[in-house]
């Protein structure tokens, strides 16, 4: 992403799953949101809309994928993997292969991946962790038989490695200046190892979405335009359209600013504690009439100006416990804001925000709960039932969610929970009180939009 951004093109960047943290990588790559494709949060139909809407006005669109080829939902067949993106946005594969330890195997391996469906096109291999010129030839020769073109080959290099802990990658939001560095030394790996030219013809090949007649919905502002200068592909149309019968589920009509009625302020929070947040959340808000203003819980003392309405998505709280405690007068502004009725809408690390402690540090007491970390790691998707009517959704909505989490909250549930979740076993979570919504429960919006337009009209009343 960051050698074709380096190289003039608009590059839309994209990543299946549910995943916050590579996306943040993506978007200092690229200079735009990076966006998730989650087929199993926003359903197949959605995949197409949304990779539109993001790679609208670009010259190029990257899909990361997630985990293996062809992992999936748990026990859900292909739902939800790489190659069911893949075949949803009818977009050919370029396979990356650790060949380290291998040589001809390589060829078997590959040819595995390619032939194991039919319906995912495996345009090339990228070559990745090779340990020497001789090792890259062995490779090569291994290939040339597999019908799969060696579109690079990328060496060991320490200056691309980065951090990790115990939900994967330091987000860039915590190591920007650092993030910058490996991203510019990828970013010439890349164009040392790659031939560019020739993904640029793969992503040539991409074969229009299904139903090409579908445009961005007037739920999402307009897209920046393109400023390609340079490696020249022309416009995918891929990237431009999908189903005309899948628009209905992402639409929103966009509120007419020129309205007399007042547009609420939306508090989102921000910065190295609250990072994880999907980019259509703020603009389905938007899109519904309010005005999303980001602050950082770790910096500043007040809520925004006017504020009416709190998002508290996830992030790393128990990472930054102590500064987030110290922060008193912003505390006590959450507090006040939570007891006055005002929607506040908090995940997984809002859910740690709102208790009444976290690792024994102070919060904001919101919530007569505990919080504090703990050696398992829960994760995994989830199907979920609204439990109680909130600011979110009314009782017997149903959602599907992802939890990534190594805290506990004690308890686990409020008097009125959020969800009822249906597996890996049957449980209620999460709190529903005045106007405040607090679960583990990551959601994707974009699946159910209407839960925009809720929190807004809240807002608003």
């Amino acid at each position: 992403m960051a050698a074709f951004t380096e190289a003039g093109l608009a590059v839309s960047p994209h990543k299946v799953g549910p995943d916050y943290i590579d996306p943040g990588y993506h978007s200092l790559a690229t200079g735009r949101p990076g966006r998730n494709l989650d087929a199993y949060l926003c359903g197949p139909d959605l995949i197409g809309p949304l990779f539109a809407h993001g790679a609208a006005g670009c010259d190029l669109a990257v899909v990361e994928g997630v985990m293996g080829l062809y992992d999936g939902a748990s026990g859900q067949g292909e739902l939800a993997s790489t190659a069911h993106v893949a075949k949803l946005l009818r977009a050919p594969v370029v396979l990356v292969v650790d060949a380290s330890s291998q040589s001809r195997s390589v060829a078997a391996l590959v040819h595995g991946f390619a032939s194991w469906d039919p319906g995912v096109r495996v345009g090339g291999v990228i070559l990745n962790k090779v340990g020497s010129p001789r090792h890259e030839e062995l490779l090569r020769e291994a290939l040339d038989s597999s019908g799969v073109p060696v579109l690079g080959a990328l060496r060991r290099v320490p200056q691309v490695r980065a951090p990790s802990r115990h939900l994967g990658l330091v987000p860039v939001a915590e190591r920007r200046a650092e993030a910058l560095e490996a991203v510019a030394a990828l970013a010439s790996q890349v164009r040392e190892g790659c031939d560019l030219e020739a993904v640029l013809a793969l992503a040539r090949g991409a074969a229009p979405l299904s139903g090409a007649g579908w445009e961005p919905c007037g739920a999402f502002p307009s897209p920046a335009p393109s400023r390609n200068r340079g490696l020249r592909p022309r416009a995918p149309e891929s990237a431009l359209r999908a189903s005309s019968s899948n628009a209905g589920r992402a639409e929103i009509s966009t509120p007419d600013r020129q309205q007399s009625q007042e547009r609420p302020v939306v508090a989102m929070a921000g910065g190295a504690a609250f990072s994880f947040s999907y980019a259509e959340h703020a603009e389905l808000l938007t899109a519904a009439g309010a005005d999303v203003v980001t602050f950082d819980p770790l910096r500043d003392e007040e809520l925004p100006p006017g504020t009416r309405g709190l998002v508290i998505g996830g992030g790393f709280p128990e990472v930054y416990a102590p500064e987030l405690s110290a922060n008193e007068p912003l505390r006590k502004a959450v507090a006040e804001l939570a007891a006055s009725g005002a929607p506040v809408a908090a995940e997984c690390a809002g859910l740690l925000y709102l208790a009444r402690e976290l690792d024994g540090k102070p919060m904001c007491g919101v919530l007569d709960a505990a919080a504090s970390m703990s050696e398992r790691l829960t994760l995994g998707y989830r199907e979920a039932v609204a439990v109680s009517d909130s600011v979110l959704a009314e009782a017997g909505t149903r959602m599907r969610g992802h939890e990534f989490h190594r805290t506990v909250v004690e308890p686990g549930a409020g008097a009125a929970p959020a969800w009822g979740l249906h597996a890996p076993e049957r449980r209620v979570e999460g709190f529903v009180q005045q106007g405040v919504h607090a679960s583990y429960l990551h959601t994707h919006w974009a699946a159910e939009p209407g839960i925009a337009r809720r929190f807004v009209e809240r807002c608003k009343a």
